[in-house]
C-alpha cells in the first residue's frame, strides 16, 4: 500500500511539474504585445501599442539614454514620425519634458500600451531592468506630486500642478503610480480610475477577448491601433465622411460585395514595414466572404480619406483564417499609412 501512495505521490509531483513547464513555455511565447493586451482595463474599447525599444532601433536611436538631453529626444521621435511609428502615442508631444524632469520617456522606455474606454483612460509603460524607481519617486516628489501612503499607490498631481512643470504635457500625466517589482508604470488624467487599472494589471483578465484576439494575430508589431466593434463601426464608419462620399462608398461596397460588422480591428506596423490589418468576424463563412469584398475596397478609392488607397499602399495578400481576415499592406514610400488610416472614414473598415 505504501509503495502505490508513493507512486502516486511522485504521479501527481510529475503532473505538476509538466504542467508548470508547459504554462512557463507558454507563457515565453507570448509577445511584449500580447503580456500587455494581457494586463489592459477588461472594459477597454482602443487599444494604442508602441514597442519603443523596436522603434529606436529602427531609426538608429538607440544610444539614448536617461541622461541624453530633451533635443536629442526630439530628433529620434521627429524620425520616429517620419517612419510612421510615433501616431500611437499618448507621450510624443510631452516627451521633453519627461525626459528632462521625469526620469523617463519614450526615449528609454521599453513600451507603451494607452487604453481607453467610457469608464477611463491609462497609460501603462513598461520600464527596462534596472530601472532607479527611487530616483523616479524623488523627481515626482521634487516636481510637487503629493506623495502616496504605499509604495504602489497613486502620485497625485492635477491640471494646475502640471501647468508649473512645462508646457505641452498632456493631461494623462496628472496622475501616477510606480509598480517597481513588475518594471511598470502607469499613468491617467482620472485620480479614481487609476487604481482600478493598476489593479487589473496584476489580478484582471485582461483587455475583452475580441481585442486580444487581432492582437494574438497582430505578430510582433512596432507600433498599433487595437479597436472593439462599437468602436470601429462609429470612428472608422463612413457616417463621418460628407453626403457625396458616403454615396460613393455606398456604391463601391455593393459593387465589391458582401460586408458584415466586424468584430474587432486591428492595424499594426510590422518589423518590414508593411501593415498588417486584421479583421475579425461573428464565423468563417463571413470572414471568406470578407476577405474578398474588403480585398476589393482597399485596391480601390478611398472616399473620405481622398484620392485612391493605392495612392498610400499595395495591396498583398488578403486571407481568411477561421473567422480573421489578415490583410497585408506595402506603403508608399512618404505614405502615412497607420496614423492616417486609424481614424475614420475608412471604407475597407467599413461595418
Amino acid at each position: 500500500m505504501r509503495k502505490r501512495l508513493t507512486i502516486a505521490a511522485v504521479a501527481v509531483v510529475v503532473l505538476a511539474v509538466v504542467a508548470g513547464g508547459l504554462w512557463w513555455w507558454h507563457a515565453a511565447q507570448r509577445t511584449d504585445f500580447q503580456r500587455a493586451a494581457g494586463m489592459a482595463p477588461p472594459e477597454a474599447e482602443r487599444l494604442l501599442w508602441t514597442d519603443w525599444t523596436a522603434v529606436r532601433a529602427r531609426v538608429g536611436a538607440d544610444d539614448l539614454s536617461t541622461t541624453s538631453a530633451g533635443s536629442a529626444v526630439t530628433t529620434f521621435l521627429d524620425r520616429g514620425f517620419e517612419a510612421d511609428l510615433t501616431s500611437t502615442s499618448a507621450l510624443v508631444q510631452s516627451a521633453p519634458v519627461l525626459q528632462e524632469k521625469f526620469g523617463f520617456s519614450p526615449a528609454t522606455v521599453d513600451w507603451e500600451l494607452f487604453s481607453q474606454s467610457e469608464q477611463g483612460a491609462v497609460v501603462m509603460l513598461h520600464l527596462p531592468d534596472g530601472t532607479d524607481f527611487g530616483d523616479i519617486a524623488d523627481r515626482l516628489d521634487e516636481l510637487g506630486y503629493t506623495r502616496p501612503s504605499s509604495d504602489t499607490g497613486v502620485w497625485s498631481g492635477g491640471e494646475d500642478l502640471l501647468g508649473t512643470i512645462g508646457v505641452d504635457l498632456t493631461p494623462e500625466l496628472q496622475f501616477i503610480s510606480l509598480d517597481a517589482a513588475d518594471g511598470l508604470l502607469f499613468t491617467s488624467d482620472t485620480a479614481d480610475y487609476l487604481p482600478r487599472a493598476v489593479a487589473d494589471a496584476s489580478d484582471g483578465d485582461g483587455a475583452p477577448d475580441e481585442l486580444r484576439a487581432v492582437v494574438d494575430k497582430s505578430g510582433e508589431p512596432l507600433s498599433a491601433a487595437v479597436y472593439d466593434s462599437d468602436y470601429t463601426c462609429s470612428h472608422l464608419a463612413m457616417s463621418s465622411a460628407d453626403q457625396t462620399d458616403q454615396d460613393q462608398a455606398a456604391e463601391l461596397v455593393r459593387t465589391a460585395g458582401k460586408v458584415n460588422p466586424v468584430s474587432g480591428f486591428a492595424m499594426s506596423v510590422q518589423p518590414d514595414h508593411h501593415v498588417r490589418v486584421v479583421l475579425s468576424f461573428e464565423n468563417d463563412d463571413q470572414a471568406r466572404t470578407n476577405a474578398d469584398s474588403r480585398a476589393t475596397l482597399a485596391a480601390g478609392p478611398a472616399p473620405g480619406q481622398g484620392g485612391d488607397f493605392t495612392d498610400r499602399f499595395s495591396v498583398g495578400p488578403v486571407t481568411a483564417d477561421g473567422r480573421f481576415v489578415t490583410m497585408d499592406l506595402k506603403p508608399v514610400e512618404g505614405a502615412y499609412v497607420l496614423s492616417d488610416l486609424s481614424s475614420g472614414p475608412v471604407l475597407f473598415a467599413t461595418c
